[in-house]
């Protein structure tokens, strides 16, 4: 299962991005409503997932942030403060725990909590 796969089963409606300038503009538009950010390292363009991480959690503090990769482990300074890193291959349940420990239990979805 990919990530948008298992977020949609435990309860998210997913909003897609290829890249840093495309997911900045999606929650520029939706942030109101956008409680978790789920991202990878490696995107295409100038900007990687950690860039996107550092500028979501410092615009949009309210989002929860979460970043997986199975190339790059953060380095000091790479993720915002209360982000989670998930290392790839990763399981349904992984991501699952990771987003619930990110996340207060009154913005998490109901499926995510069974």
């Amino acid at each position: 299962m990919d990530a948008t796969s298992i977020l949609e089963d435990a309860g998210f409606q997913v909003l897609e991005a290829m890249n840093v300038a495309q997911a900045l503009d999606v929650l520029e538009r939706h942030h109101p409503k956008v409680q978790l950010l789920f991202t990878d390292v490696q995107m295409p363009g100038g900007q990687d997932g950690f860039d996107l991480a550092r500028q979501t959690a410092e615009r949009w503090p309210h989002i929860a942030v979460v970043v997986a990769s199975g190339r790059a482990a953060p380095r000091p300074g790479d993720l915002p403060q209360g982000a989670t890193f998930i290392s790839k291959p990763f399981s349904a349940e992984i991501v699952r725990q990771h987003v619930r420990d990110s996340m207060p239990d009154e913005k998490q979805p109901n499926m995510l909590k069974e």
